[in-house]
């Protein structure tokens, strides 16, 4: 699993004394910590596990339950590197040079643990079949192709290009 994945090559680069490896392992580690945090405060909070601290079995559900699946860790590997695309850019209009590259080798390292992106093309033919699918006819069914088209692409394709695709495709 990719979690395990990331603990195994922290602990690499804690021998190799890698700092900028480290620093971005460590920043997924926390950032997945953090969103299980949050998942098991939810699921605390439905009437299934009311009363889990005095209940072991229910206790060990949600601990099981609160742990994220493959799906939801590329989800928040997904989230850091947006951040960092998000980062460069600001960063060049401030013309920060040094910070623009310490985030573009940051976002390097977290692209090796993401799925393989698809090309614009391949988000082209997608956008065409839910297009078809949902038969929509002009921008205003942009909101209904997007959220039938991103589950499908979610880690695969980064939202501002599916974004353009489709804006392309419904004008057109």
């Amino acid at each position: 699993m990719l979690r395990e994945k990331i603990n195994e090559e922290i602990k690499k680069a804690m021998q190799a004394k890698s700092e900028l490896l480290l620093l971005v392992l460590r920043g997924i580690n926390a950032a997945i910590k953090n969103r299980e945090i949050e998942k098991r405060t939810k699921l605390s909070k439905t009437s299934a596990f009311v009363g889990a601290s005095a209940d072991k079995e229910k206790l060990e559900k949600l601990d099981k339950e609160s742990k994220l699946t493959e799906e939801e860790v590329i989800e928040v590997i997904s989230n850091e590197a947006k951040k960092r695309r998000d980062s460069i850019a600001e960063f060049k209009k401030g013309n920060r040079n040094d910070l623009v590259e310490k985030e573009e080798k940051e976002l390097e390292t977290l692209k090796k643990y993401l799925p393989e992106q698809i090309s614009e093309d391949q988000v082209k033919e997608e956008a065409k079949k839910v297009i078809t699918e949902i038969s929509a006819v002009g921008p205003k069914d942009t909101g209904k192709v997007m959220s039938a088209l991103m589950p499908k692409l979610k880690g695969k394709a980064e939202g501002s290009i599916v974004s353009k695709v489709v804006n392309e495709l419904l004008k057109g």
